[in-house]
């Protein structure tokens, strides 16, 4: 597809040139024993909330992320199934990080709505998958809508959300 190096098959010489250093960070470490490990902790650290499900991120490029999480005592409900709440974390957290290293360095984005689905029990682990296709071309301000597919370990869909993204240009400093 593009000759350039590291422009992935969804990427655009242009989108190269404005990747986020969360994706530049993910890019190095994720090649490291342990890696994806190591940057999962690292996000966990920035924004400390989603640590109490403690994600693994799997994949992360520009409209493209996958993340996992165990399923274990601390993230289960009384019926000891993966807690509604603690997948709803899974999604803002997939959709977010998708979101980061996806829009141009010239635009920001906050959280704006979740929708959320509860279509099955999650009795086993878990997996988070968003995706943007097509890709967005982010030239004004607008509502992106990043939908997130949780799939247990059958792949069956245990949970769908669409996450709506305010993304909006960086104020001028």
């Amino acid at each position: 597809m593009l000759a350039e190096e590291g422009v992935g098959p969804l990427e655009s010489p242009d989108m190269a040139a404005t990747r986020s250093s969360a994706l530049d960070l993910y890019r190095r470490i994720s090649q490291l024993p342990l890696g994806n490990w190591l940057f999962s902790r690292m996000v966990c650290w920035r924004a400390p909330y989603f640590g109490s499900i403690r994600p693994l991120f799997e994949e992360l490029r520009p409209g493209y992320a996958v993340a996992s999480m165990r399923k274990r005592r601390a993230v289960q409900n009384h019926i000891g199934t993966v807690h509604a709440i603690a997948m709803a974390n899974l999604c803002e957290l997939v959709a977010g990080t998708m979101t980061e290293v996806s829009v141009p360095a010239n635009m920001r984005w906050i959280p704006k709505s979740m929708t959320i689905e509860y279509r099955g029990k999650a009795e086993t682990d878990l997996r988070a998958i968003a995706s943007l296709d097509p890709m967005p071309s982010f030239d004004t301000a607008a509502d992106l809508l990043v939908p997130v597919d949780v799939k247990d370990e059958n792949n069956k869909v245990v949970v769908h959300a669409v996450i709506t993204m305010w993304v909006s240009p960086r104020p001028a400093r």
